[in-house]
């Protein structure tokens, strides 16, 4: 039986996880999926993702691929694969691309949003769903700051020491910040993200914001293209893929679509 390819949306809340990627002795969505849609198979199945995020990085969009020869309803590999699926993972669709569809190579844009609390006491009931700071922000500084980030740069003095990407320039397309209410989102697309890129920028963002340095200092520190020159890497709790783009060809709903209000 021949081969298909099929490409899944999936949901994830990464607080009980070791990030994306099959790790030993770890729990990790990868390994999950591969558990759930090879038993749905009936045979061992590799999955590969848009993105490989973080532990503790959630996602309501993240898109990957897996070939089987296995003859199944689409909707086996929906509603069947979530049964399999512990309660922090769901498959959003799936539906069949051609064999040269390849979720990570043929992306041209991946977009994430970091929801972040400001507010005087630690959250409780959304803990380890938001980033939180006590502290006021200038977020018109931070909007500022954000300008000199946009196109394409050496994104150096935002990589994390492990990042395995083959080079540090990186197209950054959107930086938007909105407030609502005590909440602040802030929007990230590029072609592609360097490890930890989005945590570290947002360290910086508030490094400005609480008054620490001016907008300006934004462009000194990119152009340094050294991270010992930039702030602490900020927390992952309020990190959230939510979309992937691609070629108009493979027709695939991937692009954000902030559900539950704000992801």
């Amino acid at each position: 039986m021949a081969l298909k390819r099929f490409a899944v949306a999936i949901e994830y809340d990464g607080r009980d996880f070791s990030g994306w990627q099959v790790q030993p002795q770890m729990d990790t969505i990868q390994g999950e999926m591969e558990r759930a849609i090879g038993r749905m198979a009936g045979h061992p199945v590799r999955m590969h993702a848009a993105g490989r995020t973080d532990a503790g990085v959630h996602a309501t969009r993240q898109i990957a691929h897996f070939d089987t020869d296995a003859q199944r309803p689409i909707t086996a590999w929906v509603r069947g694969v979530n049964s399999f699926l512990p309660a922090g993972i769901s498959v959003l669709w799936a539906q069949e691309v051609p064999e040269h569809f390849h979720a990570r190579f043929v992306a041209t844009a991946r977009h994430y949003r970091y929801l972040l609390l400001r507010h005087p006491i630690r959250p409780s009931l959304q803990a380890g769903r938001v980033g939180w700071v006590h502290y006021d922000l200038d977020v018109a500084q931070m909007r500022a700051a954000a300008q000199f980030l946009l196109g394409e740069h050496d994104f150096s003095s935002f990589r994390a020491a492990e990042c395995q990407a083959l080079s540090p320039i990186k197209q950054l397309q959107n930086i938007q910040i909105t407030e609502h209410g005590n909440m602040l989102c802030v929007d990230f697309s590029a072609t592609a993200f360097l490890h930890h890129m989005v945590r570290n920028i947002m360290g910086a963002l508030l490094y400005v914001g609480k008054g620490k340095a001016s907008a300006e200092w934004m462009g000194w520190l990119l152009a340094q293209k050294n991270r010992t020159s930039a702030p602490p890497t900020f927390m992952p709790d309020g990190l959230y893929l939510t979309g992937v783009s691609y070629p108009a060809e493979f027709e695939l709903a991937s692009l954000p679509e902030y559900r539950y209000g704000m992801i």
